[in-house]
């Protein structure tokens, strides 16, 4: 009985650690994305290598398995964790609550490529709780619909960099659960994290960023290698076990746990509250997505 649970247990676990990923990265908004990206994968390698370099040695990868590998890490582990770090350094525009909830998009993405992957068609059921959607996270990221001329640019802008890291992961779902048919977890896990270290570095260096890699604090080096330990790789690792064991419609909906948990630790610690507004964009928001779940799975 315990095993059959495995799988959403897994997912849920990932989902919590996952609620406290934006805490810690407000202690890194003085360091460039792509270097915490480089830092938080090369910390997530190391930790993880001791204990996973012998069944590394002992799996064989296919031309095919090499392709995922490179297209998750490069959708997933660089763009998606770019444009949410860098939504997260914008969160004087919108709250890191919204920016959580913006991020929960990320099925109808999903659902879509897999769709265009598969040749499949999109029924009117799916365009319609799409559109409902969309309209609600419209209104999760404005309170009453208004864009505040103030910051209206800068809100704008970091809504689309959450946007894009739900593109972003939601795509790179039906990639992963692909590669995980095929290769074990912890084998994932590794390689997804090598591959995005590679690919992070000379982008770094490309962009001027090379001499950022001496300037975090003895402080923000902690809260780097926290989050290898804790929503980094240790959270993705868990996932993987989960996704490998549950079918992507149900675990869509059980990551659906990790928006309000992120809020209401966005309350305690920081003190932000929602408008009435965005409280009702958010109930529809994650309703619409529930139901997208549903299509999924009578699909």
């Amino acid at each position: 009985m315990l095993k059959n649970y495995s799988g959403p247990v897994f997912i849920i676990v990932a989902a919590f650690l996952w609620a406290f990923d934006g805490l810690i990265r407000q202690h890194l908004y003085s360091l460039p994305p792509i270097t915490i990206i480089f830092f938080e994968h090369l910390f997530g390698l190391i930790i993880l290598f001791p204990f996973v370099y012998k069944y590394v040695l002992k799996t064989q990868l296919t031309k095919r398995d090499w392709w995922l590998l490179v297209l998750i890490s490069v959708l997933s582990g660089l763009f998606g964790t770019l444009w949410f770090t860098t939504a997260l350094g914008k969160v004087h525009f919108i709250s890191i609550s919204v920016v959580f909830l913006l991020q929960k998009l990320q099925p109808i993405f999903a659902i879509t490529t897999a769709r265009i992957f598969l040749k499949e068609k999109l029924d009117s059921k799916y365009i319609k709780w799409a559109v409902l959607a969309i309209v609600s996270a419209y209104f999760v990221t404005f309170p009453n619909g208004v864009v505040n001329l103030e910051t209206g640019e800068g809100t704008i802008i970091a809504a689309l960099y959450a946007l894009g890291a739900a593109f972003a992961w939601g795509s790179s779902t039906t990639f992963s659960k692909m590669l995980l048919t095929k290769v074990d977890a912890k084998v994932s896990t590794f390689f997804r994290f090598f591959i995005t270290v590679l690919i992070a570095f000379p982008i770094l260096i490309l962009f001027g960023h090379g001499g950022s890699l001496l300037s975090p604090t003895t402080s923000q080096f902690g809260f780097l290698a926290l989050i290898a330990i804790s929503t980094g790789m240790v959270a993705l690792l868990i996932y993987y076990k989960g996704l490998a064991k549950t079918p992507v419609h149900i675990s869509t909906i059980l990551e659906l746990t990790f928006p309000f948990i992120a809020i209401f630790l966005d309350m305690t610690i920081n003190g932000t509250s929602l408008a009435f507004s965005q409280w009702v964009g958010a109930i529809v928001l994650v309703f619409s997505i529930y139901q997208i779940a549903r299509l999924r799975e009578h699909s």
